[in-house]
């Protein structure tokens, strides 16, 4: 894909795009630029990466074709407002939440091409959750070529732009969420005399697996919990005290909470 990308901003999450890009093939380290506020940290990032560090904003619209705005929601119009010109015919792909389509437009003007996109920190290995409004002014052709980079990231899902919050709540808060769950595994494991690595490689790939084994069959949660639970078995046994611990009503209460924030 003949392409160039360059990331404004080059936190957690445009590294994760990044190394998601690399590792599907779909772009060199060549192929991408990126700025950032620390310059010698942005060397080394990027550089790791075969990337071009760039001074600046302005360096980094000037070589690309897709930029990628991966700012703090709070700096986009301190970021953007001073390279909207050079970002005229371009590609602009906001990963910043609470910037919708119609919100970039308005501070933008329709000679910018704009995107808004929630991945989730998986994409970095390619397993990754991508949300795409539905929402933007990208002609078909630019569309195609923005959907083909963000689909080798994982899986890419178009929504409406009323869905876009609750939808990245789960996808993007959910790894923290699995995360808690695989070490509260693992130190059960230790408790019971496992290797700590040991514990965590299998709580890991338990995880993978049943998300796999959902995604593939279609099957419904319950469906595949009873599978596991023969009676008066011992899956029964873990099942009944998580739910007298309210484990399905406090992940339900943390989306809750995260919406209503």
């Amino acid at each position: 894909m003949a392409v160039t990308v360059g990331f404004l901003g080059f936190g957690n999450m445009a590294q994760a795009m990044a190394d998601g890009f690399l590792k599907a093939g779909a772009l060199e380290g060549r192929a991408m630029c990126a700025c950032a506020k620390r310059w010698e940290r942005l060397q080394s990032t990027a550089g790791a990466r075969g990337m071009v560090p760039c001074r600046d904003s302005r360096e980094v619209a000037e070589r690309s074709q897709v930029v990628v705005a991966a700012v703090k929601p709070y700096l986009m119009e301190e970021v953007l407002i001073p390279v909207k010109e050079a970002l005229g015919g371009k590609v602009l792909i906001s990963v910043a939440a609470g910037w919708s389509f119609e919100k970039l437009s308005a501070l933008l003007g329709e000679e910018v091409h704009c995107l808004s996109i929630m991945p989730n920190t998986p994409v970095s290995v390619g397993e990754g959750v991508v949300l795409v409004e539905d929402r933007h002014n990208l002609t078909p052709q630019e569309f195609d070529t923005a959907w083909g980079l963000l689909s080798s990231l994982g899986t890419a899902v178009r929504l409406p732009s009323g869905q876009m919050g609750i939808a990245g709540t789960i996808s993007g808060c959910g790894p923290a969420y699995a995360a808690m769950f695989l070490e509260a595994l693992g130190d059960a494991g230790v408790l019971h005399g496992l290797p700590r690595e040991l514990s965590y490689r299998l709580a890991a790939q338990m995880l993978a697996g049943a998300g796999k084994l959902q995604l593939e069959t279609g099957a419904h949660p319950g469906a595949l919990k009873d599978g596991v639970c023969s009676p008066g078995g011992t899956t029964i046994v873990g099942v009944a005290e998580l739910e007298r611990k309210g484990f399905r009503a406090a992940v339900i209460d943390a989306i809750h909470a995260v919406m209503n924030k």
